[in-house]
């Protein structure tokens, strides 16, 4: 076990990072973040922050001197940087785990090969991959480049083969995967936590809605039947078990038109989609994310209540030409605001969040959606998100 008052290396200086920082100060521990910026939202709370390279060797020995357990923050990280500190210190997740998720011919692969239900795809490496019959099955469909593709970057949606091999053009003749355009009822997210002891535990179900590949809406408890809800749960911790995975995971899954589950893609991080837990949990997956490196039991999963999270865009600030009023949000007594402490808000960067909570799931969004309006009323029509649960 590492105990707290001992000290926890983080690559990755985003707000995830900032997040994990402030659960483990909040139990004790002390943090120091690997990160290449001067400012940013995790090193500006870390006890301490090494500016460097994730590959800066002179960095990364002295993050594996002065720290007891090591993770990450975001899937980028390179491999080799986590192998290098498992030789020094406790590490999670490993880079075997690691290297699956960040690259999608890997994770695509894994997901079949180890029997987990995935949409029709295709690795693309050249243009003749998109030849013949093979090719034309999988249109319309979205191309997606293999590695550092995120909120919608680095993908082209494609009604035909020609368009197909044009996207690919475009995104630099980069590895790519072909994946089948497929009708969606619901898209959905589970974060399990696996720890070293073989623990497992899994938070509630989140049913997610997007806006331009960005996480706009999620709604917890997802609004799908109970077996489709334990489908979704038990496939995260099988998935969790079969990479072997240390660490906390977010799993993403579509719900197909006939109610069939799809695995869409794996995060092997905490995730935007359990921002909720923070508010809404009796413990939250940063927390999560501590207990599991530190060696500890993990916490209690249970939902306090309904809980709404709604993403917070560079477009407020630019709405309100400057810092939003943000009394939209306080005039709500059970409204949670999180700012990440971003100095330059841009269009489609993240800024924060914020997480209704109510008696029920109806009035949460109700709520949630209010205060959205006022923050940036150009955002997508709050009745472009079904009201309705899934019979």
């Amino acid at each position: 076990m590492i105990a707290p008052g001992q000290s926890l290396g983080l690559l990755g200086g985003g707000q995830l990072g900032r997040m994990f920082v402030m659960a483990a100060q909040s139990m004790g521990y002390r943090v120091t973040v690997l990160d290449p910026g001067a400012d940013s939202p995790a090193g500006t709370v870390a006890d301490s922050h090494l500016r460097g390279d994730y590959l800066d060797d002179a960095r990364l020995r002295e993050l594996a001197d002065t720290c007891a357990g090591a993770t990450t923050e975001f899937e980028n990280v390179p491999a080799d940087s986590l192998r290098f500190l498992a030789r020094h210190c406790v590490v999670s997740p490993a880079a075997e785990s690691v290297a699956v998720a960040q690259d999608r011919i890997a994770e695509k692969s894994f997901l079949r090969d180890n029997g987990f239900p995935v949409a029709p795809f295709r690795v693309v490496r050249s243009l003749a991959d998109l030849d013949g019959p093979e090719g034309g099955a999988l249109v319309p469909g979205i191309l997606k480049v293999s590695r550092f593709g995120y909120d919608g970057k680095g993908q082209a949606r494609v009604r035909s083969l020609d368009e197909a091999r044009a996207a690919w053009t475009s995104l630099g003749g980069e590895p790519c995967v072909l994946e089948r355009w497929l009708p969606l009822a619901r898209e959905l997210s589970v974060v399990v936590a696996r720890g070293f002891d073989g623990e497992v535990r899994t938070f509630p179900v989140a049913e997610n809605h997007h806006q331009h590949g960005i996480l706009d809406v999620s709604i917890v408890p997802a609004r799908v039947p109970d077996a489709l809800a334990a489908q979704a749960r038990a496939n995260a911790v099988a998935l969790a078990e079969k990479l072997d995975y240390r660490g906390v995971l977010c799993v993403e899954f579509f719900v197909l038109d006939d109610r069939r589950l799809l695995v869409n893609e794996i995060a092997p991080r905490p995730h935007n989609s359990g921002h909720y837990t923070i508010d809404a949990c009796v413990t939250s997956q940063f927390e999560q994310q501590v207990r599991v490196l530190a060696g500890v039991p993990l916490g209690d999963t249970a939902l306090h209540s309904p809980a709404v999270m709604v993403n917070i865009l560079g477009e407020a600030w630019m709405h309100a030409g400057g810092e939003p009023d943000w009394s939209a949000v306080f005039a709500h007594p059970r409204a949670k605001l999180h700012l990440y402490g971003k100095r330059e808000a841009r269009a489609g960067r993240k800024m924060g969040h914020y997480t209704v909570l109510a008696d029920t799931l109806d009035e949460a969004l109700a709520q949630a959606l209010q205060i959205r309006e006022r923050l940036r009323p150009l955002a997508q029509p709050a009745q472009s998100i079904p009201p309705e649960a899934l019979a």
